[in-house]
Order: C-alpha cells, then structure tokens, then sequence
C-alpha cells in the first residue's frame, strides 16, 4: 500500500528540480528505511535555510559528492519532521506543501500546525470563495 498525504489523499510529488525525497523520487515517501523521516514537503526560504545551517543541517551548499546541488529559496524539499519542528518552535517555518507531505509528518507535527504554513491551492478553486 502506497503512503497517502496528510489530507488522506494520494500522495503528490514534491519536487524534481532538484529531485528530493529519501529515495530520490521526487516524492516525500517514507518507508521503513526512512528512521529520520523525511517527510514534510518544504518550500524553502532564506530564513529556514539559514535556521537549517545555523543548527547544523545545511541544506544551501552543494555537495557534489552526494548529487546534492543545494537548495535555494523557492525549491521544494522533504525535510526531516523534527527539523521543520524546530524551525516552526524557532519562527521560521517553511510553507508547506499538504498535498506532497507524507502522512507520517503526522507523528511528529499535528495537522493544525501544518495546516497553518499550507500553501497548496486546491485543484477546485471555488473552494477558496
């Protein structure tokens, strides 16, 4: 069975430019392998990339070693749950994205505290009237 969105719905991409995710598909997929999970479907901006370096998890300088070419503002990420956690305790939550988020952020972030940095715009969007 496939992991589902924190909306219940299918799981939506996340990002392929750069492409994200544990498994490097594009997606904010778990699993069992995943022990930090990766799960939370970022959008980046300066002040969480600068939170992220200042607590050790730069997320902005390539690594080439690991095909990593850093990240930049507006780059869609996975991020680990406890780290977007922090940064929200700190003020400096990334938007997220709900439809792209793993169902299993739920184990660490509630989903009124996602729902508050959503940014997905709904695919009917008399929803939003």
């Amino acid at each position: 069975m496939s992991e589902r969105n924190v909306l219940g719905g299918e799981l939506d991409p996340c990002g392929t430019d750069p492409v994200t995710g544990y498994h490097r598909d594009g997606t904010c997929t778990v699993g069992p392998r995943d022990v930090g999970l990766h799960a939370i479907c970022a959008v980046m901006t300066e002040e969480f990339l600068a939170h992220q370096k200042a607590v050790g998890n730069d997320l902005s300088t390539p690594r080439p070693e690991w095909s990593f070419p850093g990240l930049v503002p507006g780059d869609r990420w996975c991020v680990v749950a406890t780290r977007w956690l922090d940064a929200y305790a700190d003020g400096l939550a990334a938007p997220v994205v709900l439809a792209a988020t793993s169902e299993r952020a739920l184990d660490v972030v509630p989903l009124e505290v996602l729902r508050a940095h959503s940014v997905d715009v709904p695919p009917d969007l008399s929803a939003m009237e």
